[in-house]
């Protein structure tokens, strides 16, 4: 489907024309008439699906239609993250620049000038506002934001929120929410708390599912099984294999991130970390010169994991195992995006081998285990211990309710 098929307003296909959009993806075709029509929704989509369009476009395009209130906030967006936000701003910035429709980005990190520029823009209005929990609460008990002409609230990577204890965080800005509002919520999974929350916030809500996906057949998946003493001499060794352009290397903690940074820079790799005792603008700076290739590989927690669009990634290294499914296909879905192929090497440590035997369960497939050079010598051997899981499914009936 083409996006000249949504009949959408010709400012905003002339954004979308300038940005090299065409085709429509899957979830875009089933979530922008929803949106359109005004409707209520939650969607189960992941990242690479195309979902940050998916609900840009429709909300432009009513935003562009329709009457709204001038010098209020008439879109919010939720986010779990400030590089999620700023991708979403950037997005937003290409989408709508033919159209007069004003945005920002409010999140935290930044120094006392940006947030007089945030205040200005929340107290005078702004179309659509994208923003971290945190950040947005602080000015909202300020007393200057104006919510009460609001029309459309969407929560991105819902789930992810309230993995992150953002919950009571939501629930107090949306009690600043006029009650009559379209509400769209977007999460990769649909566990008992992301229910719970859809059923308070959305009225009769259209339920969409774009199928979990697995990672995509042209990444070469391995395993390496080892003690976690051979962990930094084998990213080392994996490194020098051969000849990356461009390479994301994940660790489950700061710690690690650190510890791992340091003795790739001994050992004279083009390296930098990302990790949330980074100011702000120190993060941005490295992920603009890992984007530009001025330096090929990049440590960093689980925070780049999800929704950060860099292209042409040669190989992904999960340092440490994901701790579930879900976080290890989002971290290598970091490479082989767009029509490349890319390499995911996951290193197994004993303790980690249940999770990552949970991780082959899930995804439904044994990945392949690397032989370790006899140079590191003895490994342990693999013998995941995994526990059954319920895999029942429950469903939102036409009123929101479970059943």
């Amino acid at each position: 489907m083409k996006f000249k098929d949504f009949a959408f307003d010709s400012r905003l296909l002339e954004g979308i024309e300038a940005t090299g959009y065409e085709t429509a993806t899957p979830i875009q075709e089933q979530v922008i008439p929803q949106i359109l029509a005004g409707k209520d929704l939650i969607a189960a989509a992941q990242t690479g699906t195309g979902k940050t369009a998916a609900f840009l476009l429709p909300v432009i395009n009513l935003l562009l239609t329709s009457h709204q209130e001038e010098h209020h906030i008439n879109a919010l967006i939720i986010v779990p993250t400030r590089e999620l936000a700023i991708q979403i701003s950037q997005n937003m910035e290409g989408l709508s620049y033919f159209t007069g429709i004003s945005s920002i980005a409010v999140y935290g990190g930044g120094d006392g000038i940006t947030f007089s520029t945030e205040k200005k823009a929340l107290s005078h209005g702004a179309d659509v506002v994208i923003c971290t929990p945190g950040r947005m609460i602080a000015h909202l008990q300020m007393g200057y934001v104006k919510l009460d002409g609001l029309k459309y609230l969407i929560l991105d990577e819902a789930d992810r929120m309230l993995d992150m204890g953002f919950n009571e965080d939501i629930m107090k800005i949306i009690s600043y929410l006029p009650k009559k509002r379209q509400t769209l919520c977007f999460s990769a999974t649909m566990p008992p708390a992301m229910r719970v929350l859809a059923h308070k916030i959305l009225h009769h809500p259209v339920e969409i599912n774009v199928a979990l996906s697995k990672p995509p057949e042209k990444i070469i998946q391995e395993a390496f099984v080892i003690y976690d003493a051979q962990k930094i001499a084998l990213v080392k060794y994996l490194l020098n294999s051969k000849n990356f352009k461009s390479v994301i290397v994940f660790c489950s903690t700061k710690d690690a991130v650190k510890q791992l940074s340091r003795e790739l820079k001994r050992a004279g790799f083009s390296i930098e970390e990302i990790h949330s005792d980074l100011d702000q603008e120190t993060r941005e700076k490295v992920l603009r010169k890992f984007k530009n290739r001025e330096l090929n590989i990049l440590v960093a927690t689980d925070i780049l994991s999800r929704g950060i669009d860099i292209e042409d990634i040669d190989l992904v290294i999960n340092y440490d195992v994901p701790q579930d499914g879900e976080d290890y296909v989002h971290r290598i879905g970091r490479t082989a995006r767009a029509e490349t192929d890319g390499i995911a090497y996951t290193l197994v440590n004993e303790k980690e081998q249940r999770k990552f035997g949970e991780i082959e369960q899930l995804l439904g497939k044994t990945i392949a285990k690397g032989e370790v050079p006899a140079q590191f010598g003895a490994t342990p051997p693999y013998s995941p211990q995994i526990k059954p899981k319920f895999t029942g499914k429950k469903k939102f009936n036409n009123k929101g309710s479970k059943r």
